[in-house]
């Protein structure tokens, strides 16, 4: 069984994915597959670079090659024309890389694996999960967080957060929620509820040859 794990920049997605890892479970992060695919030598990157090797100053690419993610993401987050076609270009890839990496964990024999990405409902890859559960924090925790951890003013942070899923709809589209606003004492409590449930469901699947 595969359970998809998202929630809002900032709503600690890897943190809870770890817990889940302590007892057990293994889990794929989209967001390591998405940094995968625009690793230099990589077609997404020529892809990128080429689109905007015009743009004035240093483009997006760092001087030994590498993409420059704050640069890339200045220009996506302040034309939503340019996030889609972003998102077309490597969409498609991180999904494809993600089968492989979900294969490869649910070969290992665990009860159940988890797929955690911060577009799993924008992406469509939802619909390589059986659940989809959704980390839910404040707005006003993420913006703070964002802020602080990615180096960014209160005006930017607020921007990245109102770009992505509104999070009633985030919300609205989960199997399971986990509210993530608290201690990390209760966060791991919830986390080990979930986990019980989840090995219960996956007992309960019918067996396949």
């Amino acid at each position: 069984m595969i359970i998809g794990v998202t929630g809002g920049i900032a709503s600690g997605k890897s943190t809870v994915a770890r817990a889940f890892e302590a007892l057990g479970v293994p889990w794929v992060d989209a967001d390591d597959v998405a940094r995968e695919v625009v690793e230099p030598g990589e077609p997404a990157l020529a892809e990128i670079s080429e689109r905007y090797a015009h743009e004035q100053g240093p483009g997006v690419l760092n001087d030994d090659g590498t993409l420059n993610r704050r640069a890339l993401r200045e220009i996506v987050f302040a034309d939503p024309a340019e996030r889609r076609w972003l998102e077309s270009v490597t969409h498609p890839r991180i999904r494809a890389r993600l089968v492989e990496h979900l294969a490869r964990l649910e070969a290992s024999g665990a009860p159940y694996v988890l797929l955690v990405s911060p577009l799993l409902f924008e992406s469509g890859q939802s619909e390589m999960a059986d659940r989809c559960l959704v980390i839910d924090v404040p707005e006003a925790l993420q913006i703070e967080r964002t802020a602080a951890r990615d180096d960014v003013d209160e005006a930017q942070a607020r921007a990245i957060v109102a770009a992505q899923m509104p999070r009633a709809e985030r919300l609205a589209r989960a199997d399971d929620v986990l509210d993530n606003g608290g201690s990390e004492a209760e966060m791991r409590r919830r986390v080990a509820e979930l986990d019980r449930r989840y090995r219960e469901l996956t007992s309960q699947r019918p067996k396949t040859c």
